[in-house]
């Protein structure tokens, strides 16, 4: 029986870490993250669930005859911002999977 407790307590502490988990992806979901392009002419802003928020062009970069500039900077802001939020997914939900070797984390 002696089995059972350490079972017992083990069990606890995967529900406690389950439960920080949780909270910890929320969190990260309400955090934004800025990506910049072209020395901050060209910025987007996403949320933790990958949604972009805004897209802030300075007047200085548009160029009606470079259309294709412009499109490839918010594209490079677009990956920079998630980029960032994936480094600091990766970082927070990290600290759960460090040590462990499960396939997918």
């Amino acid at each position: 029986m002696r089995g059972m407790g350490n079972m017992n307590n083990m069990m606890k502490q995967m529900q406690k870490m389950q439960k920080k988990m949780v909270e910890a992806q929320s969190e990260l979901e309400t955090e934004v993250f800025e990506g910049t392009a072209s020395n901050g002419l060209v910025k987007v802003i996403i949320t933790g669930k990958k949604e972009i928020k805004e897209v802030v062009i300075n007047p200085e970069i548009v160029d009606p005859d470079d259309v294709e500039l412009l499109q490839d900077m918010i594209i490079i802001a677009t990956n920079d911002a998630i980029k960032k939020m994936d480094e600091k997914t990766n970082s927070t939900m990290g600290q759960f999977t460090q040590g462990l070797n499960i396939p997918g984390l």
